[in-house]
């Protein structure tokens, strides 16, 4: 028997609590999965697991084996990055979460330097802007914009994301353009909403260095990032928006920055683990993203 694969699966079948989440994110068989539980079971002489047709619960000589698992398997890692090049050389596949806007704008137009610096890591990007359960769906990180939720989660926060209120220049045309945060009365916006609770987030501004909400009238009301940028696009009102998201229309021309001397304040950019104890492959990755941010005036605002 493996002992080191057994442990691996193991510890995954618990940090799931589902044989067929654990199958998915380590790309196995589900039968494979449990049938190596079980020889490993056979070779302890305990139950490490009792199953039911609904959950999998760990039993007190598996919560034992547990931490014994994952100090061992810690513990290797750890070996194979100081016996070997693994330092400089990281291999290995990492699951990374993050919204469709951040992997479009951000992460995929300078991919390729990861993978010219990191030519053996691969990465499976999920796109989600839902929150995930990083240990349930096997996630090593997610790159999240706003106020985080308390959580047990690590949190490191990497960079500061500079907003924007604009308008296309057919709206403008036709509506004129505010001179302050006051005129926005005579305007209308295309709205965002929570996807999670359903409310309306109001624009906000700092006007002589206090914090002032503007709840705007609008026709339309989205959920989605990019459907967003495409409604201020098509004239449908203003939007206020990170800058990352629009710095090309912008550069365009085919959106127009306003209320310019009334800046909106910037919201944290954090990436999330589900534990401290990183993986190569998870570290540098992390390290590459925080040089992204550093290196982006509209992430690091």
């Amino acid at each position: 028997m493996d002992m080191l694969q057994a442990m691996t699966v193991f510890k995954r079948v618990v940090d799931a609590s589902s044989f067929s989440r654990a199958a998915d994110s380590l790309e196995m068989p589900r039968a494979s999965v449990s049938t190596i539980v079980q020889n490993l079971e056979g070779h302890l002489g305990v139950r490490l697991l009792n199953r039911t047709t609904r959950s999998v619960q760990v039993t007190g000589d598996g919560a034992l084996y547990y931490e014994y698992c994952a100090r061992i398997l810690a513990e290797v890692s750890d070996a194979e990055s100081a016996l070997s090049n693994k330092r400089q050389s990281p291999r290995g596949t990492i699951r990374v979460d993050t919204s469709a806007t951040f992997a479009t704008n951000v992460l995929i137009p300078v991919l390729r330097d990861f993978n010219a610096r990191y030519p053996d890591i691969a990465v499976k990007l999920g796109i989600a802007d839902r929150n995930v359960d990083l240990v349930q769906e096997g996630v090593d990180c997610v790159i999240r914009i706003g106020v985080l939720d308390d959580s047990s989660l690590v949190a490191r926060t990497i960079g500061s994301v500079r907003m924007t209120t604009c308008a296309a220049p057919a709206y403008l045309e036709q509506m004129g353009e505010p001179a302050t945060p006051d005129d926005l009365e005579r305007h209308r916006a295309v709205n965002y909403f929570s996807a999670r609770t359903g409310r309306v987030y109001p624009f906000e501004f700092e006007v002589d260095g206090a914090l002032v909400r503007k709840p705007m009238e609008g026709i339309l009301a989205v959920n989605d990032g990019q459907v967003y940028i495409t409604s201020a696009l098509e004239a449908l009102g203003m939007i206020q928006v990170p800058r990352f998201m629009v710095a090309k229309p912008i550069d365009a021309g085919a959106l127009r920055e306003i209320l310019r001397g009334f800046p909106s304040p910037p919201i944290p950019l954090s990436i999330l683990y589900p534990h401290r104890r990183l993986s190569m492959c998870v570290r540098v990755f992390s390290e590459w993203v925080h040089e992204l941010a550093q290196q982006n005036p509209d992430l690091n605002g």
